[in-house]
Formats: structure tokens, C-alpha cells, sequence
């Protein structure tokens, strides 16, 4: 079992802003310190084999996984297809929203 106040951002999207991966997404599936989290994707970063990154590179989305964080808290892992499902599900529902925001309801033709 993990800590309660360790856990405020487990199962958080962040998308990463600065290094090699830059613009992907990834889960956050454990907080370190004040300062660093470990990310996990479920296909480049395995849960085995997390990312350690500086929470001033990565952007805090406000999308949190449930049966992530679920599950990391109740038995402290979590199944890489459930953080690849977690992602694409966050994928399908917010992404396809800001690409619709951006025609404001008018379709283009050229």
C-alpha cells in the first residue's frame, strides 16, 4: 500500500514538454519528491521500467485515471494495458474535443 498524501497526482495525464519525448503523453505512476514523478505509457516506458522526469518538464493535465490510480494505490502496480487503454481513452474523448473547438462548429472546404 502507498501513502494517501503520495498519491495526490497518481493516474494524472501530463503531457511531456521538454527531452526525447517531447509532445507524447504518459501516466504519472508515482511521485518521488517534491520535484520528481515517474511516467509510464504503457508502450515506449513500461510500468517495470518508468521515466524519471522533473515535474517542471511535463504538463499536468487535469484528466486522472481512475482504475490507474485504483490500482497502483491498492496494490501498487498496474498492467501496461490498462495504461495503454487509460491513454487512448483519454485520447478519444479530450483530444477529438479540441479539434472540434478549433472549426467552432463550421466545417471548411478549400
Amino acid at each position: 500500500m502507498m501513502d494517501p498524501d503520495s498519491c495526490t497526482h497518481i493516474g494524472r495525464v501530463v503531457r511531456i514538454k521538454k527531452g526525447r519525448d517531447a509532445g507524447q503523453f504518459a501516466l504519472i505512476i508515482n511521485h518521488l519528491n517534491e520535484r520528481f514523478v515517474l511516467l509510464a505509457d504503457g508502450v515506449k516506458r513500461k510500468f517495470d521500467r518508468p521515466k524519471k522526469k522533473n515535474i517542471n518538464h511535463i504538463e499536468l493535465l487535469e484528466y486522472v485515471s481512475p482504475e490507474v490510480r485504483n490500482s497502483i494505490i491498492e496494490t501498487g502496480r498496474v498492467t501496461n494495458n490498462k495504461l495503454r487503454h487509460a491513454l487512448r481513452k483519454f485520447q478519444d474523448e479530450h483530444l477529438a474535443e479540441e479539434k472540434g473547438d478549433d472549426l467552432n462548429g463550421e466545417r471548411r472546404c478549400h
